[in-house]
């Protein structure tokens, strides 16, 4: 697993910015002991590269778009999509088209001013629009007095895309005429042509993206592109987004044509959301409020259901000048304080003193909220904006929502008491919960004495709470120094447990390994497991990334789905992935997760490179750092939840089978599965 490339900060994305002031000169460096070795002398000015242009993008494609994944794909046409946004969010455009052509490539064309196409002033002989598509940074955005708020802030969107693509070609019509250039990868395959004379105004950009850096196949997936545009027709309420899309490319229920217009924005976002959906009250709460003393405006519509929404028991969606933050930000923060004071308010104003109960987690935990905020100079976390951390926005839209919900609260009195006891409901429970959970874990830690086992976490609820059980004391001391010490515990176990599925009940009762494990979740076996009982919200199970490793994994899961298999079948099972190697060369380092993996790395990122290859023996000889980089740290490692995705009855003979007290089943086992043996095996 490769560790996360670091995001760029504001140095490393101008490399324009000027020097420090007063900084002295280098000192002569001292005569360094003689070495007459070649590799002492290996290193010298001519190993020094100067990027120039757009090549770091095409060199360093994360650091731009997250990555070359799926998702990165289709951020290329989010970030063209972004601009032609931001030309109609500043009233200079009503109409977007969009189209996936028969090539692959997308179009999309905007009636806005157009960009500019005459001579760049600090350069005469390109034009402003060669220089924004082939120079990073550079764009009409920064001064802020042709665009109020933009979803593009560095000046990298165009450029990025026009980097990382086979084939680009732009087409502006502005100052009564058509305009065209063409490039590829980054670079003007001739200059800027003028076609003939025109009275349309606006930009239209075709893009195919590079396969040298998306992988051979890459493709533009049809739905999502058609999701994408809907969604930012809901974002402003003025412009109509056109779609269509070659028929040859269209492999689902994707339309080849449609047109997205919404008039009530946001709301009617909410209503095809929510649609069918059980609502708490009968009219959402939703609105949008031009605040011009803070420079910004809001929109927004959210309803409570109390069955939830699908898959989920509420969901939010924010955004930024139209751009998507799902990791959330100041602007969320800020809806949730502003509901959370108003119905306390109201709570307050009724005579109803459980109102001092309510937190924003119980008013949003069965709400369903899209939130858009548009803001001048937003910050946002990376260049791909997916958090946004801008101080002004939640003040901004806590001020903007508190008026309008103490009205819409006062208005509708029934509603309102309706909607303050469904909260105030979900705070009870939420109180009962934690109630419950501290007797249980202060029950279960009188039980147990394990003071050189088990590390508890700090966190008396199970909420968020993970037990790690880990093979041997070595790997414990290197997790316990990894880990959280708010909420992960550490359990080290003994060598390989017990097979409960080939050994006696009477057996399986007196293993003081399965009984210390049983004491340290809190739960009883069989019919008297109780999900509720358990004192971690996860278990997981992480052992070494070898066959000894596996094996005890096997056993675990064995004794988990033998014992209390609603444990797995309700999530809460999983299945640490640690790396077995670590590969670097030249301050780069990765790690992989087996040999297959290695070997597609040495094939991929070092192909013609000699890194040092590290392999791990155990999770014991790991640096803490190392572990929890790799395997502990939500943010950058890998869980395998275990499910029981067949039947019953196939889930019963395969545990017999491999598990079981008859060998000779496994024996057939073995010689039926020989065949996907033999890569494993070298042979």
């Amino acid at each position: 697993m490769s560790t996360a490339v670091p995001k760029p900060t504001s140095a490393d994305l101008f490399d324009d910015a000027p020097a420090p002031p007063h900084v002295a000169p280098l000192p002569e460096p001292k005569a360094a002991p003689k070495d007459n070795s070649a590799a002492a002398n290996a290193y010298s000015a001519k190993d020094i590269e100067v990027l120039e242009g757009l090549e770091p993008v095409r060199k360093r494609p994360g650091m731009y778009i997250g990555g070359t994944d799926e998702r990165a794909l289709h951020h290329l046409f989010a970030e063209l999509l972004d601009n032609s946004m931001d030309e109609a969010v500043a009233g200079h455009a009503k109409l977007i088209e969009v189209s996936l052509n028969a090539d692959g490539s997308i179009t999309v064309r905007d009636d806005g001013r157009g960009i500019p196409v005459d001579p760049y002033p600090k350069d005469p002989s390109k034009s402003a629009l060669e220089i924004i598509m082939t120079v990073l940074h550079s764009g009409g955005k920064f001064s802020g007095k042709n665009y109020e708020t933009s979803g593009g802030l560095h000046g990298v969107g165009v450029s990025v895309v026009n980097a990382l693509s086979e084939r680009v070609e732009v087409r502006v019509w502005r100052d009564g005429f058509e305009w065209k250039q063409s490039f590829s990868r980054g670079k003007p395959l001739g200059p800027l042509e003028q076609l003939g004379a025109s009275r349309k105004h606006g930009t239209s950009t075709t893009f195919l993206p590079d396969e040298q850096i998306f992988g051979e196949g890459a493709a533009f997936k049809p739905a999502r592109l058609l999701r994408m545009a809907r969604s930012k027709a809901y974002l402003f309420r003025g412009v109509e987004i056109r779609w269509s899309c070659d028929p040859g490319r269209i492999h689902d229920q994707t339309p080849a044509e449609a047109v997205f217009h919404f008039p009530n924005g946001l709301a009617d976002f909410l209503a095809e959301r929510t649609k069918g959906i059980e609502t708490v009250t009968p009219e959402p709460f939703a609105g949008r409020i031009e605040r011009k003393a803070e420079g910004g405006a809001v929109e927004w519509a959210l309803t409570w259901s109390p069955a939830g929404f699908g898959e989920a028991d509420g969901f939010m969606q924010s955004y930024c000048n139209t751009v998507p933050t799902p990791e959330g930000g100041t602007h969320e923060a800020g809806l949730r304080a502003a509901l959370t004071r108003g119905l306390k308010a109201y709570a307050e104003l009724t005579g109803d003193k459980r109102g001092g109960l309510i937190t924003a987690e119980d008013v949003i935990a069965q709400a369903g909220v899209l939130v858009s905020v548009f803001i001048r100079n937003p910050e946002f976390q990376g260049q791909t904006k997916e958090r946004l951390s801008s101080s002004d926005a939640q003040r901004l839209v806590e001020a903007a929502l508190r008026d309008p919900f103490d009205h819409w609260l006062t208005a509708a009195p029934k509603t309102a008491s309706t909607l303050l006891e469904f909260v105030i409901e979900r705070a009870e429970e939420r109180l009962k919960r934690r109630k419950d959970k501290e007797v249980a874990r202060a029950s279960a830690t009188r039980k147990l004495r394990l003071p050189g086992k088990l590390a508890d976490c700090a966190d008396s609820s199970s909420e968020g709470a993970e037990l790690f059980i880990v093979e041997g004391d070595s790997a414990g001391g290197s997790a316990k120094q990894a880990r959280n010490r708010r909420n992960q515990a550490i359990l080290p176990l003994r060598g390989k447990i017990l097979n409960v599925a080939s050994a006696t009940g009477e057996k399986a009762a007196e293993n003081k390994e399965l009984s210390d494990l049983m004491l340290a979740l809190g739960v009883q076996g069989g019919s008297r497991f109780k999900e509720e009982d358990l004192r971690y919200e996860r278990i997981v199970i992480m052992t070494d990334a070898d066959v000894d490793g596996a094996h005890i994994a096997s056993l675990l899961i064995t004794f988990f789905y033998r014992t209390m298999p609603d444990m797995i079948r309700a999530g809460r099972l999983f299945l640490a992935l640690p790396p077995l190697y670590r590969i670097s060369h030249g301050g780069k380092t990765v790690y992989a997760r087996d040999d297959a993996h290695k070997d597609e790395l040495l094939a991929g990122e070092f192909k013609g490179k000699k890194p040092e290859i590290g392999r791990f023996k155990g999770l014991g000889e790991m640096m803490p750092a190392q572990l929890k980089e790799t395997t502990m740290d939500p943010s950058k490692r890998t869980l395998a939840r275990v499910t029981l995705p067949r039947s019953e009855e196939q889930v019963e003979s395969l545990v017999e089978t491999l598990m079981g007290r008859k060998p000779e089943l496994r024996f057939r086992f073995i010689q039926e599965n020989a065949e996907f043996a033999v890569e494993d095996l070298d042979l």
